[in-house]
């Protein structure tokens, strides 16, 4: 059965009895009964955060298409990840002066790694905004394999000796760029608001 299907099943569920002192001489009736209403109550605790869950998740797509459409229509980048985006740019509005300063705050700026065999090498970072760093690499995977674009780039760097990982890197920094180019940009509209007007 589905998830679904069992919180149904689970919420037509009727014990014998509510009043299980009852049941004490009969241990077995006693336990089929406790097993329903508990079982019961689970399914009616479930399918009221499941409730609460999908009018949070209704008003969240509301707003974040209002304040960032244009970060919503890119390839996939849904309301979920696009809000993250947004908090981690509201959260960091004075740390983000550029796009260099947005792609080092999501972990994304390349990290030398070179060793006294290898040269021009980078890392993954594994320092900044983990939270917006796994919602880029969210959306560098399904790029990965539904981006026509991007497969064919993988294919491409793949042939030039390119590892998985280092290839991650790479798309997970130009993803960074493209959204903050479509990032609305707070930190300029908090700063008109506090401008005086002229009198």
């Amino acid at each position: 059965m589905t998830k679904k299907t069992l919180v149904n099943r689970c919420l037509r569920l009727r014990p014998e009895t509510t009043d299980l002192t009852t049941l004490a001489n009969g241990p077995e009736r006693l336990l089929i009964a406790g097993v329903k209403t508990s079982l019961r109550d689970l399914a009616c605790r479930w399918k009221t955060l499941d409730d609460e869950v999908k009018t949070l998740n209704r008003h969240i797509e509301t707003l974040v298409h209002q304040a960032a459409p244009d970060l919503v229509e890119l390839h996939g980048v849904g309301a979920e990840i696009a809000g993250q985006f947004l908090v981690t740019a509201g959260d960091n509005t004075g740390r983000i002066r550029n796009e260099a300063a947005f792609a080092k705050l999501c972990g994304v700026a390349p990290q030398p790694a070179s060793s006294g065999r290898t040269t021009g090498r980078h890392r993954l970072s594994r320092s900044g905004d983990r939270a917006a760093n796994s919602a880029l690499y969210i959306v560098t995977i399904v790029r990965m394999r539904h981006h026509q674009p991007t497969r064919d780039y993988v294919e491409r760097r793949t042939s030039e000796g390119l590892s998985k990982r280092e290839i991650i890197r790479c798309l997970k920094r130009y993803i960074a760029r493209e959204i903050y180019s479509n990032l609305p940009k707070l930190a300029e509209s908090v700063a008109a608001q506090q401008l005086p007007t002229a009198a």
